[in-house]
């Protein structure tokens, strides 16, 4: 790189509702990067674990309710502020306003504990999405990073990556696999996507 020309790093904002876990390996897989960094985590749950994940990381923490993002242009001002480059949903719970959407477009992505189109849509998170897979029988489950629309789970697919289900998982077992594939991918899949950016 010319030294002389210095590429300024793009900009991630992450939603998160709980706990946090992927937020904090995003942030310290691009932290001295150069490439990229996150500017702020934003959660709909004052109580969010993923908050105080952000604070010691040096990361602005920021909480919302439904007023400021569904019925007034708070958040929606914040966000145009930060120019992010792309905004990452991990572990976010609440449907996207359309209006945010049409200002970010292809720049609003989600990432599922589930291969999508299967066990999407409404209240399909977490321990749920892991129990129906189960329940269902599948021989495989995964995760799917897709680009966010108006619906639940509906939006274009970036990458999936898969692994057999065996007879003798719970769904607590699942749920470890998924979180490997979360990390291990996630960080990536972004990284890529800022990449063909032009």
């Amino acid at each position: 790189m010319n030294s002389s020309n210095p590429i300024s790093p793009k900009k991630l904002v992450i939603f998160a509702s709980g706990s946090g876990t992927n937020a904090e390996n995003i942030i310290k897989y691009f932290k001295n990067s150069g490439t990229a960094e996150v500017v702020a985590v934003l959660s709909n749950n004052k109580g969010a674990k993923v908050l105080k994940r952000a604070y010691d990381l040096d990361v602005k923490a920021l909480h919302f309710d439904r007023d400021a993002f569904y019925n007034t242009q708070e958040v929606h001002h914040v966000l145009k502020d930060m120019k992010p480059d792309l905004i990452i949903l991990a572990g976010f719970l609440w449907l996207f306003p359309e209006n945010i959407l049409k200002s970010f477009p292809n720049k609003v992505i989600n990432l599922h504990p589930a291969l999508l189109p299967k066990f999407g849509g409404k209240g399909m998170y977490g321990e749920a999405v892991h129990k129906a897979v189960l329940e269902h029988k599948e021989k495989e489950t995964g995760i799917t990073i897709h680009y966010v629309n108006p619906k639940y789970d509906e939006g274009n697919i970036i990458f999936q990556d898969s692994f057999e289900i065996n007879p003798e998982m719970t769904h607590m077992d699942i749920a470890t696999r998924i979180h490997e594939l979360e990390y291990r991918h996630l960080p990536v899949v972004i990284e890529n996507l800022l990449n063909s950016q032009v």
